[in-house]
């Protein structure tokens, strides 16, 4: 006897909806009867029978239906790989800070030392929680220790120091830190979000590399006296054109880099590319006689690499200039330290009007919720402590249409007055900010300015930097220390060297309990966003006291 080709049981039916026992008992009866007629055995229960099928058959009978994937083979395990911690992660840091500092060290970091100095090479906060209020980049600290990479030497103090294996790993992300110093590979570890942050770090160098011999570094000025006597270049009225200036890596997205810039062709927006050296956007007024400032002597004639005159000696720059911001890239460069780092550098570039246009780009409740309260705080500072104006965008065009409208007031503002251009060979580094004050207390009707290759060397990173400046950064990478907060404590102690030797000088044991409360203690006089809390005053005991 053959059997049933279908093997299908009925009782297998009764795993269908809206079959039952009765249903398929008299199924089962009716196939009995049918093999009985026929010559053909009943099927087992249970029992399939699939028919073949030729290669492809499956899917041209149920199109949505797609291949099983074969499955893969298993392989044996091999020996573990050795851990390498994400670039910009907690354990990066914290590694990079221990290698920098001294990876031989006997002594090693301690817990608060390593999170000032880490946190401008992490993306994560080591003091605001990711997942829970107390996960923080700082729990990295853990996967290095079960790694056998740190270990932890106890005294009052715990400190942590690097072991052979650590150190081997540690000075090579020192090695290759150092080697990605020109960006050039920073696209590999940056996510879709942050995408337009990466591209505008991974452009070419800025103009203040290529103008920092422009203005020399100087001698400090002690008092108006010691400013020099200038007798600033005059640029008549309709001598001139105020064009917009854009920063070279201010792009809409990878694929579409020139779309800024047909935007404002087509409002009639008159503009300059060029790798600023601070800022997003900057106006200058273009002097319609090309070399004139340089034959007056308010500049200086310079060449590019193809012999071709450098125009940027014909462009004045003007006291307006605009940081750009997408909500997402504003959170980010709070947590990676470029936000106080060009706020630092926009108060030193003496440019009056500083406008921070923040795109509102949308992202993920939970993002924001977590941010919610630093992202307050940074706008509260950026208006209120600050004095800059905050304009708020929908989106790229919304900042375009804002720029267009700013560029035609500022026409309006300028173009029908004087300017005065200070020479640059009467600038240095120490005497600009001081003269630039002393111009607009003594002369406020006159508009003075400099040219963009002196603006240029001015605010470039690298070289103006002083022992004060330094000193302020160093104090604000404290939480909670705002930079007019480490203006206060750098009025009392001027130095770094000041500051260590004064914790010092109140003594150990007991007597050292004095640090504590030394940095509140001396500035008890003052209130509001400048005052010093204790809780404040011990944390930078901790740090530069080693309370």
């Amino acid at each position: 006897m053959n059997e049933i080709e279908d093997g299908l049981c009925p009782s297998d039916l009764k795993n269908l909806k809206g079959w039952g026992d009765k249903l398929s008992q008299r199924l089962t009866k009716q196939l009995q009867r049918h093999g009985d007629e026929n010559g053909l055995q009943m099927p087992t229960k249970g029992k399939r029978k699939r028919a073949a099928r030729l290669p492809g058959e499956d899917e041209l009978d149920n199109p949505g239906l797609e291949a099983r994937p074969a499955q893969r083979p298993r392989t044996t395990a091999g020996p573990k790989k050795p851990y390498v911690p994400n670039y910009r992660s907690g354990p990066y840091a914290i590694l990079y800070v221990l290698a920098r500092h001294d990876p031989d060290s006997q002594v090693g970091m301690t817990r608060e030392e390593i999170v000032a100095a880490g946190q401008p090479y992490c993306n994560a906060s080591f003091t605001i929680g990711d997942k829970s209020r107390y996960h923080t980049a700082w729990n990295g600290i853990n996967k290095l220790l079960d790694e056998n990479l740190v270990f932890i030497k106890r005294g009052p103090v715990k400190r942590y120091l690097l072991t052979p294996g650590g150190k081997d790993l540690a000075l090579n992300i020192l090695e290759v830190a150092d080697s990605r110093a020109d960006n050039s590979a920073m696209d590999l570890f940056v996510d879709e979000d942050n995408q337009e942050a990466a591209i505008k770090d991974k452009k070419p160098k800025t103009d203040g590399d290529q103008y920092k011999d422009v203005v020399v570094k100087g001698e400090t000025i002690p008092n108006n006296a010691a400013l020099p006597n200038i007798t600033p270049i005059r640029l008549a009225p309709a001598s001139f054109t105020v064009e917009l200036v854009i920063d070279n890596r201010e792009i809409r997205s990878k694929a579409d880099r020139e779309y800024m810039q047909r935007e404002f062709m087509k409002r009639g927006i008159k503009f300059i590319t060029r790798p600023l050296a601070l800022g997003d956007f900057i106006w200058v007024a273009k002097c319609n006689r090309p070399g004139w400032l340089e034959q007056m002597e308010a500049s200086e004639k310079r060449v590019d690499a193809q012999g071709h005159r450098d125009t940027a000696s014909d462009q004045v720059v003007l006291d307006w200039i605009v940081e750009r911001k997408r909500l997402d890239d504003l959170i980010y460069s709070n947590i990676d330290g470029r936000y106080r780092e060009q706020k630092f550098r926009l108060r030193r570039s003496g440019v009056k009007n500083v406008i921070y246009v923040v795109e509102h780009k949308e992202i993920s409740e939970e993002r924001y919720n977590r941010s919610k309260e630093a992202v307050e705080t940074m706008v509260t500072q950026l208006q209120v402590v600050n004095g800059y104006f905050l304009k708020k965008t929908k989106n790229t065009d919304d900042t375009i249409k804002y720029l267009t409208s700013m560029t035609k007031m500022i026409q309006k503002m300028y173009e029908g007055k004087s300017l005065f251009v200070i020479r640059s060979k009467d600038l240095t580094a120490k005497n600009y900010l001081p003269l630039l004050k002393h111009l607009r207390e003594t002369k406020p009707d006159m508009s003075h300015h400099i040219v963009y290759p002196a603006f240029a060397s001015l605010c470039s990173k690298s070289e103006m930097m002083t022992l004060r400046d330094l000193f302020l950064k160093m104090l604000m990478c404290i939480k909670q220390l705002t930079g007019e907060k480490a203006l206060e404590i750098q009025k009392i102690w001027k130095t770094p060297h000041e500051f260590i030797k004064a914790f010092e000088e109140c003594g150990a044991g007991e007597e050292g309990r004095k640090k504590i409360n030394m940095v509140a203690d001396r500035l008890d006089h003052l209130y509001g966003n400048k005052k010093i809390s204790r809780l404040l005053s011990e944390q930078i005991a901790k740090v530069w006291g080693d309370a």
